[in-house]
């Protein structure tokens, strides 16, 4: 399967799983059916290949309700339900799917699930009787649910390493900054901050999907991961502005994070391999100076517009001619007054002053 198609399915399921996370009528109804032992085939969506490999049952195109999905679920059959679950379209439908398509299922009620959600592209969810388990079948994958209490304790686990990188991160952010103001950044500086970007993103993606599939359950750890992250996309977006290399280069800033983004567990923690990612040159030009473009500081400035820095940035050329010009020099550039300079100007110059104390201090 091509990334994109991957990447569209991952989308899928994680919509599928925020429709029945805990708190959604469809997982109260789903959680009915469990304590009820009866089992169920859950179809979510229906279209003409959906009629087709459907045959007798009864319509309802009824509204939504968890009793009548536990009631619905005694009979044999699938319950079909619209797109967003609103509607019970109908029930005690028997489904039949192509079967020469390919399903590792060995249960018959699994097996029909797989073979469904591959044939239509609609996601289904089984309830297993005998196993006590609700499956979600979207597309080629199959994802079992868990008890939020199992959920929970792993998010927990993730949150707290999530907090050591970051902790780590905002220390070698800081000795960029420094170092830039100071003249004296390498490759491998800038390589090692877009690294632990890097790695504080993933463990956040990962968590965020802990915090889909808990629903209500996970709005606690849902605010913690929110005051933990923030920043971090931007902050990953101005490293890679501050230093892509100009000229002929044919990527952008998002090419070369979507790069990053699809590299190895074990080239993520290769520094030369993320300098590689960055167009920074190879591992032996790990101890290379670099100039930024002065993005990162400048957007640590209070209420200095997007554009305004772009303008800036392209004016001076780099941070250092920022850093050392006066408010007559930033007056120069087009949408900067005078209150906007002097504002620049003190406001680059308390972010050096704090970067070397908190450097050398």
């Amino acid at each position: 399967m091509a990334t994109t198609d991957r990447s569209e399915e991952n989308l899928r399921l994680r919509t599928t799983l925020a429709g029945i996370a805990p708190g959604t009528p469809l997982r109260a109804g789903l959680e009915r059916i469990l304590r009820g032992r009866t089992g169920g085939l859950l179809v979510l969506g229906t279209d003409k290949t959906v009629d087709a490999i459907s045959t007798g049952g009864f319509t309802l195109d009824v509204p939504f309700s968890d009793t009548m999905l536990r009631e619905l679920a005694k009979m044999d059959g699938a319950i079909v339900l619209d797109k967003g679950a609103t509607r019970i379209l109908r029930a005690a439908v028997h489904m039949m799917p192509d079967p020469s398509i390919h399903s590792e299922e060995t249960g018959t009620r699994h097996r029909t699930a797989d073979r469904v959600a591959r044939q239509t592209g609609f996601p289904v969810i089984s309830v297993s009787r005998s196993m006590q388990t609700i499956a979600a079948y979207v597309g080629e994958t199959r994802y079992v649910l868990e008890d939020s209490t199992q959920i929970l304790s792993r998010a927990n686990q993730a949150l707290a390493t999530l907090e050591r990188y970051k902790m780590r991160l905002d220390e070698v952010s800081s000795t960029l900054s420094a170092l830039e103001i100071e003249d004296l950044v390498t490759v491998r500086d800038v390589a090692s901050v877009a690294q632990r970007l890097e790695m504080v993103a993933r463990i956040a993606s990962e968590i965020e999907g802990y915090v889909l599939e808990l629903g209500t359950d996970g709005r606690l750890l849902a605010l913690q991961l929110d005051e933990l992250v923030t920043g971090v996309d931007l902050e990953r977006e101005l490293v890679i502005r501050d230093y892509l290399p100009t000229g002929k280069r044919t990527r952008g800033p998002e090419e070369v994070l979507a790069e990053l983004e699809m590299l190895s567990p074990t080239d993520l923690v290769d520094v030369p391999a993320i300098a590689v990612a960055l167009e920074l040159g190879p591992s032996e030009h790990l101890d290379s100076a670099v100039t930024p473009r002065g993005y990162r500081l400048l957007a640590k400035v209070p209420r200095l517009p997007g554009t305004v820095v772009d303008r800036l940035v392209d004016h001076f050329g780099g941070l250092q001619k920022l850093l050392s010009a006066s408010i007559d020099d930033l007056q120069a550039v087009e949408g900067v007054g005078e209150l906007r300079a002097r504002s620049v100007r003190e406001g680059l110059s308390r972010l050096a002053e704090s970067s070397i104390l908190e450097r050398y201090v």
